[in-house]
């Protein structure tokens, strides 16, 4: 059952990037051991869990490292209902001032999670892998709300196209290489003030590393320095977005030119492999199918083992707080999704906020430009900042 849903997304995902990957399906028993054997080398206890809406229901499937396959068929979340609590949920999550989202956010984890709660629990998984199929594939899954927690309050979470597409091996390293790229101006978009900081706040505060910034963003400059120093992270703060159609028209913007998503392969990144690409500043029309494909497989596209993105754009204020705090908190853990998790639970807990153009709480200085958007906004508790963030691909 497994291994036939999952050969058919893969054919959906080559058919989208028009190009064969590099895949061999697996049953739902050779994932079960696959997990069992990040669990040993990882210390987190992963489970994979499909979501295939149809017609009349919702079909769930979960694999965990004990072997426990699960399958369940919930009558009432059919594919028309979740499209449109969905879409509720990311108009009323675009408000920060608003907390509409939640009677959607709760009705979607009743339907996702809630029916899978009891297995999950026995087994103490704290890191989830979801697989999902379209109208789901851009859902900000963290945000989704039992009534007591949010889904982050109690696992790290990962969206991935499909698990024979995901690059699972797991190499921990105990410092890693950051090549910090983006601009602040731009020709025909909008200006993006807080770049420089969260640059600067990367590398080299945080990590050592290369910055390429403004002018010097180029797809060729980015490729050349991968090429001759092979950097383990690879943070692009610049405008991307993934729009419908076909991948050309999904971009990453550069200095001297839009790089289209079908020709991501250009900046090789798999030479050697990228372990994270980091898109700080990006936005995905939500709920459009050919954007989905697009945002879930940006990781297997550009050949590298996982990537961060988001799926709305922020304040520029708010980025710069949860990309420092995601990576401080990955000094101090190997696995990229627990980062993120904590990067977010902070914001959540108002455990870092704005006060005037200084961020505090960090446990570095990090000080805004005095130009940056909403700099004068003093928490980022609301899903709103953190909850359009997702690891995509490998979460370890």
């Amino acid at each position: 059952m497994v291994a036939k849903l999952e050969a058919k997304w893969e054919a959906d995902y080559e058919g989208y990037f028009d190009r064969d990957f590099d895949h061999s399906s697996r049953s739902a028993k050779q994932i079960a051991r696959r997990l069992s054997e990040v669990k040993e080398q990882t210390n987190i206890n992963p489970a994979v869990i499909w979501a295939v809406p149809q017609d009349d229901f919702l079909q769930l499937m979960l694999v965990t490292p004990n072997n426990q396959f699960v399958v369940k068929k919930i009558p009432g979340a059919n594919r028309d209902r979740l499209s449109q609590r969905i879409s509720e949920l990311e108009t009323a999550i675009a408000d920060p001032t608003s907390l509409k989202y939640l009677p959607p956010a709760r009705l979607i984890y009743n339907w996702l999670f809630k029916p899978l709660d009891p297995y999950l629990k026995t087994e103490q998984i704290d890191t989830v892998l979801l697989c999902t199929g379209p109208t789901l594939r851009s859902l900000p899954f963290s945000v989704l709300h039992d009534g007591e927690q949010f889904v982050i309050e109690k696992y790290n979470i990962a969206r991935i196209p499909a698990f024979s597409l995901t690059d699972t091996s797991y190499e921990p390293k105990s410092s890693h290489k950051v090549l910090a790229t983006g601009a602040s101006e731009f020709e025909d978009l909008p200006p993006l003030p807080g770049v420089e900081v969260e640059l600067n706040t990367i590398v080299p505060k945080l990590w050592s590393g290369k910055k390429i910034f403004n002018q010097d963003f180029t797809v060729q400059n980015l490729k050349q320095a991968h090429q001759s120093e092979g950097f383990d992270i690879i943070h692009v703060a610049s405008h991307s977005e993934f729009l419908p159609g076909t991948p050309e028209n999904s971009y990453i913007q550069f200095s001297d030119r839009k790089l289209g998503l079908d020709r991501l392969t250009q900046l090789q990144l798999d030479l050697p492999q990228v372990d994270l690409l980091v898109l700080s500043s990006c936005e995905t029309a939500l709920g459009n199918e050919d954007a989905e494909f697009g945002f879930a497989g940006l990781a297997m596209q550009a050949g590298v083992k996982s990537a961060l993105a988001s799926l709305w754009r922020i304040s520029d204020a708010g980025t710069v707080v949860l990309m420092s705090e995601f990576y401080q908190q990955l000094k101090l853990t190997s696995i990229k999704s627990e980062a993120l998790r904590k990067a977010q639970l902070n914001m959540l807990q108002r455990k870092v906020y704005l006060e005037g153009n200084e961020v505090r709480g960090s446990k570095i200085k990090v000080n805004l430009a005095p130009n940056t958007s909403e700099a004068e906004l003093q928490n980022f508790d609301h899903p709103f900042y953190w909850a359009g963030f997702t690891i995509i691909g490998n979460p370890w």
